[in-house]
């Protein structure tokens, strides 16, 4: 991530760089050289349209985008529409078998997909979080990120390589804590876990039963009890979080990566964003092409145009998410590059903690304990 490349401006997109990664493409594919395709995406993955102004410019597709703000509004939505209505959406990996009821989605075929552009760790770890059924490949990694801790640094002296879930539980921190309600209560097992005080196998063990689901859960609810004072706000979505920081007084929190390196970057250089010791809470969302899409090959050119090193970079740029596109970092502006660096450092990234797949009883019951935790 240390390498310096300047970042692709929107004016070289369109431009100088327009021949030079349009060619290929257009001379892969005649078929996709107009038409459609019709996009499925999160809120905020084209907002500011320049990767799309720019897949238009290069392939003379035109891109409709509707958008949704959590992967059960997504699911929800393909499954009502019987998956027609669609060529692309961007469901996260874990979330795989809410698609599988009514076979919303179709195989990847990784021969019109450009896989070499997808980093190869991604790539291979997507398989065990979600991927593939039945030996198919349904998802293909698209962009990744982190849930650990924002702090004020002008009032927390803590160093990046000692931060830990414990210091959201210190003591004389009066209402200065902002947590997510559906991720605390996995971050709390990894940390008691850590310390001892209550063995999960790295929060692993809530996911094998019902029995060790509660066993655990229970014994993070009560810790919660003990230190309910420390709570200053609950969050839901990047807005919120990011109000807990600039009105509601808290000064540290359990955040997204995208909140805390914003706080930094945009409002004030004293709010910083890392990866806690234990291990930051990690997710990986993919793209997938749903089975009853009829733009089939204008999907796999936008897909593959999005995994270009360039565009992966501005997509980072634009989204503050981290890009699964083969050398997407080099087109990082310096300021994202030096906020990335220090959010990851050491063994950081190889410490990440990737939410499993699901399981059809652990959604119900993290939202009875997400209730109980509300509660607390």
């Amino acid at each position: 991530m240390t390498k310096t490349v300047p970042s692709l401006s929107r004016r070289a997109v369109l431009a100088t760089g327009a021949a030079t990664l349009a060619a290929p493409l257009i001379a892969r594919r005649a078929l996709a050289s107009s038409g459609e395709v019709n996009v499925f995406a999160w809120g905020d993955y084209f907002r500011t349209g320049e990767i799309l102004e720019a897949f238009t410019s290069e392939t003379g597709i035109k891109v409709n985008v509707s958008t949704y703000g959590s992967n059960e509004e997504a699911t929800s939505k393909l499954r009502s529409s019987g998956g027609k209505g669609f060529d692309i959406l961007f469901p996260s990996v874990d979330t795989r078998p809410d698609y599988d009821d009514g076979n919303l989605l179709a195989e990847i075929d990784e021969t019109r997909l450009k896989v070499e552009r997808v980093q190869p760790a991604l790539w291979r770890s997507s398989l065990q979080l979600g991927a593939a059924h039945r030996g198919k490949r349904y998802l293909v990694p698209f962009d990744w990120g982190t849930e650990g801790i924002t702090w004020d640094a002008s009032v927390h002296d803590i160093a990046p390589d000692a931060l830990s879930y414990g210091h959201l539980w210190a003591e004389g921190l009066d209402r200065q804590v902002a947590l997510r309600q559906k991720s605390v209560l996995t971050s709390l097992a990894i940390y008691l876990d850590a310390i001892g005080e209550v063995p999960s196998n790295r929060a692993m063990d809530i996911y094998t039963s019902e029995a060790e689901n509660r066993r655990v859960f229970d014994a993070c609810i009560a810790f919660v009890k003990k230190h309910r004072g420390n709570i200053g706000a609950f969050w839901n979505n990047a807005t919120e979080a990011t109000g807990a920081f600039t009105d509601g007084g808290c000064s540290i929190g359990q955040t997204w990566d995208t909140t805390g390196i914003r706080l930094h970057t945009d409002t004030d250089p004293k709010w910083r964003y890392g990866a806690p010791k234990e291990g930051a809470l990690a997710w990986m969302d993919t793209a997938a092409i749903p089975s009853g899409a009829e733009n089939v090959d204008q999907a796999y050119e936008f897909l593959n145009f999005l995994l270009t090193p360039e565009i992966g970079g501005m997509f980072s740029n634009a989204t503050g998410y981290n890009s699964a596109a083969v050398g997407a970092a080099d087109h990082m502006t310096e300021a994202k590059k030096a906020a990335f660096n220090f959010a990851y450092q050491g063994d950081a990234i190889d410490n990440l903690w990737w939410w499993p797949m699901f399981t059809p009883w652990i959604s119900p019951l993290r939202e009875e304990y997400t209730e109980k935790l509300t509660n607390a």
